[in-house]
């Protein structure tokens, strides 16, 4: 038997939780450094996955199977695609950055009669959801996959509620209760969206009589499983809602804004850059190849609620007074984008979505973790209170500038060539959907300028006037960000390559082919 590499980077995390948990309690730096190390060990192992994927292969690759709920045709299968690799390494990458920038962020505190979570439990849970994650992306099992996309709201729930953001001008007593209110929100939306894909995946069965991905679309392509055309449209519905709360879509983006308020910007990071994007991966993994024909009939409405999503979001990020919600509205209105582009039906809106994924992860932890350590600096999140930064502080103000450009998908950097897929994709099948959703772009250049002008131009407020400059430590989590952002922005091809075979088989299972122009070039 090969060495099981998909459950040894999903296993790794999952045990190094348990053990950095179960370092006594004096201890605590050495759960930091416990919890360092086992990330940095999980990113090897995605970087071995990464290196012997072969994008030219199988669908799925490095695949695993073995019984598991024989009487309920339940097996523990994973397997990875172009797209569910690329994910695997973004989370991989990640999760050291937000363990080093939240160093500090679950130090023991008195404030009043309250005392702060141990140390020890909020690096545990970090890869606790880390775990969850890699698994959720190589699950090919569709209950296997269940389990942990709802499992992970729960060390998620203790990561917002126990451990918020301590820049708070309201004291401690209120700041408690926001936080636990923005924690229950963020349960309750997640847990009503599993509980309708539940009623779904046993819907599914019921018609499939198994779990498995790859059988029920074999099943399905060559016509011996027969899906009438209500069941398949409810049963899509009951996957398709469960995964647009998780990204979010309009309208049922309202936890994510309170959720990244109330948080420590390492887990606002974790949040939106990690956990969110196995809502939009499962709409590519699950929604399109089980349910093609129903992905087809909702396509407009979709595609309506992710412009909504677009516009929406950037005209409320316009508005913030808070730099954590300014952060969260504008991701509403980038997975807006992402979304529109899985549902543009076409290579290039589908290709430039999962690159989407990527950049957009990196990006909003590289603008986020700077944002935090601008905060813990001043401890306020209200924009009102910064002016004159980049004077005092002119790496911090200058790595801000760069993680708001690439926001705002400047040229150059990352998030610029998947927002033009995505753009293009989309204007080749729904010209009136694309032109409107431009519109996006004008707005976001418009909340990232203005962000940053307020913060870190003009006169140097008293405040911010001995505030220091980025150290080492903060360094090391941002700059390894800002290379990134600015190879792909220059570079996508090592991911467009591992990505693109799967977009193609993805596009095979929808029946869809790209438009062809609709004018001839001229000779």
């Amino acid at each position: 038997m090969s060495f099981p590499l998909l459950t040894a980077t999903a296993a790794l995390p999952a045990v190094g939780a348990v053990a950095t948990a179960a370092v006594p309690a004096a201890r605590r730096t050495a759960a930091k450094w416990l919890a360092l190390l086992v990330s940095l060990a999980t990113l090897a192992l995605a970087i071995i996955v990464l290196v012997r994927f072969d994008p030219g292969g199988a669908r799925y690759q490095l695949t695993e199977s073995h019984a598991w709920i024989e009487n309920f045709g339940v097996r523990y299968e994973l397997g990875v695609d172009g797209i569910g690799v690329a994910l695997v390494a973004l989370t991989a990458v990640l999760i050291p950055f937000i363990i080093l920038a939240g160093w500090h962020d679950a130090d023991p505190l008195e404030t009043g009669s309250r005392r702060w979570r141990p140390t020890q439990g909020f690096f545990a849970l970090i890869l606790a959801v880390e775990a969850m994650v890699v698994i959720s992306f190589e699950s090919t099992d569709v209950f296997l996959f269940y389990i942990f996309f709802e499992a992970m709201l729960i060390p998620m729930y203790f990561l917002i509620g126990g451990f918020g953001d301590r820049a708070h001008a309201q004291g401690e007593e209120a700041a408690s209760t926001q936080r636990s209110y923005a924690a229950v929100k963020f349960l309750l939306y997640n847990l009503v969206g599993g509980l309708i894909m539940l009623a779904a995946v046993i819907g599914l069965y019921v018609v499939a009589g198994n779990f498995s991905l790859q059988e029920i679309a074999q099943a399905r392509a060559n016509g011996s499983l027969h899906m009438a055309t209500s069941t398949e449209r409810w049963l899509f519905l009951g996957f398709f809602f469960a995964f647009a709360v998780k990204a979010p879509l309009w309208p049922l983006h309202t936890w994510l804004p309170n959720a990244m308020q109330e948080s420590t910007a390492p887990v606002a990071v974790l949040i939106t850059a990690v956990v969110d994007k196995v809502g939009t991966f499962a709409m590519l993994r699950f929604c399109l190849q089980l349910f093609p024909q129903a992905s087809k009939w909702a396509t407009p409405v979709i595609l309506v609620l992710a412009l909504i999503s677009i516009v929406y979001g950037a005209l409320l990020a316009v508005g913030q007074r808070d730099i954590k919600r300014l952060v969260a509205y504008a991701s509403i209105s980038h997975f807006g984008f992402i979304i529109m582009g899985i549902f543009a039906m076409t290579s290039q809106g589908q290709s430039g979505a999962t690159l989407y994924m990527v950049n957009h992860g990196i990006s909003t932890a590289a603008l986020m973790l700077v944002a935090g350590f601008l905060i813990s600096r001043r401890g306020s999140r209200l924009i009102a209170d910064y002016g004159g930064v980049q004077k005092v502080a002119p790496v911090l103000a200058g790595t801000f500038l760069i993680g708001g450009l690439a926001t705002l998908s400047l040229p150059g950097l990352a998030p610029f060539v998947s927002e033009f897929l995505v753009l293009v994709g989309t204007f080749a099948r729904y010209p009136a959907i694309g032109i409107i959703a431009t519109f996006g772009i004008v707005l976001a250049a418009l909340y990232t300028l203005v962000l940053y002008q307020r913060t870190m131009t003009g006169p140097v407020k008293p405040e911010v006037s001995a505030m220091p400059d980025l150290r080492a430590r903060e360094l090391v989590v941002v700059a390894p960000l800002i290379v990134l952002l600015i190879f792909l922005g220059v570079y996508p091809k090592p991911v467009t390559d591992i990505v693109n075979p799967a977009v193609k088989q993805t596009m095979s299972d929808v029946h869809k082919t790209d438009p062809k122009p609709s004018v001839e070039a001229a000779k």
